[in-house]
């Protein structure tokens, strides 16, 4: 598979990775533990470097799962986790300077490496100035507990803040054809500023593989069931892009999750997507993305058709909506 770097932070990549949270988080039941080792690891057999994973999935099981399952892999590959939440009595934000250091000693001892090589605010904390979030990570960074600072769901602004105190080495944010707001609210700070983007559900949470539609029904403890934009009337409004997507694919062949990821590949060279999946079949499948081109003329076609498809329905229930973009 072909390598990205990740802004001018100087972290190559596989220019798709895997985002882990489904095996243990989010969509259902947790995937067997064996599984789930199995996966990964027949993941970085495909040629995938770049494993995403946080403290919250689960939480704490993710980072176990992927720590037990890339042991055997350690310097060949990429381990991206995230601190940001108390999980105590009080649940809630935390991005305290005391708690980020708790938080990196106890993901070191789960993912069983001596540095973490991209550590995300999972997302912002209002209670704590951004500087002080930056400049703890800075100072772990230089003790040698991290490698890469990074942010997930922030806005411009905070962008720009933090990066004043630590470059900024990657934003994590939601992107792809059924959620193109990055677009206008935060590509151009990271062009102008050298820092990557790492897309997660580039595949709209499933929908465009066009193996979901209005009369889906989700696991109980699937988060999707509180969605907005997954409820049966939104999915059935929101037809459109899975038609279209579904078209392309015919067109050149290919599946419809392939060219919903090379689409997002498409958009800027420093855009990492990571898929998640629980099923070999379909993660063998989203690394083929990476053989899928598309060309300006049909960029710009599907940038046109984009354009005149009207989506229905917030990605987020309020209480986690108001966590994005501050």
């Amino acid at each position: 598979m072909q390598k990205r770097t990740l802004g001018k932070s100087g972290l190559e990549v596989s220019s798709i990775g895997f985002g882990c949270m489904g095996l243990n988080f989010g969509y259902g039941p947790a995937t067997d533990r064996k599984d789930a080792i199995a996966l990964i690891r027949a993941a970085v057999e495909s040629g995938v470097t770049f494993f995403d994973t946080a403290e919250a999935y689960g939480p704490f099981t993710n980072e176990e799962v992927v720590g037990e399952a890339l042991a055997p892999f350690k310097g060949r590959v990429v381990i991206a986790t995230k601190f940001g939440f108390s999980f105590g009595p009080e649940r809630g934000l935390d991005s305290r300077p005391a708690h980020i250091r708790e938080v990196v000693d106890a993901s070191l001892a789960r993912l069983k490496v001596d540095a973490i090589d991209l550590l995300y605010q999972h997302r912002v904390d209002l209670n704590v100035p951004i500087e002080d979030v930056a400049g703890t990570v800075r100072d772990l960074i230089r003790e040698g507990k991290v490698k890469h600072f990074g942010l997930s769901e922030a806005s411009a602004a905070t962008i720009r803040r933090a990066h004043a105190v630590q470059p900024v080495t990657a934003l994590q944010s939601e992107y792809s054809m059924f959620w193109r707001e990055p677009e206008q609210t935060v590509l151009s700070t990271l062009d102008e500023l050298g820092i990557g983007l790492v897309a997660f559900s580039p595949l709209g949470r499933g929908f465009l593989t066009g193996t979901i539609d209005d009369k889906t029904s989700f696991a109980k403890d699937d988060f999707r069931n509180s969605v907005p934009r997954f409820s049966a009337e939104a999915r059935k409004s929101n037809q459109a892009v899975v038609d279209l997507v579904a078209s392309i694919a015919k067109e050149k062949k290919v599946t419809p999750a392939q060219i919903a990821i090379a689409w997002v590949l498409a958009q800027r060279p420093w855009i990492v997507p990571i898929p998640g999946t629980t099923k070999l079949h379909r993660m063998k499948e989203n690394v083929g993305a990476a053989e899928v081109t598309l060309g300006k003329d049909e960029l710009a076609s599907i940038a046109a058709a984009l354009g005149r498809i009207e989506l229905h329905g917030e990605r987020y229930p309020a209480h986690l909506a108001a966590l994005v973009g501050r």
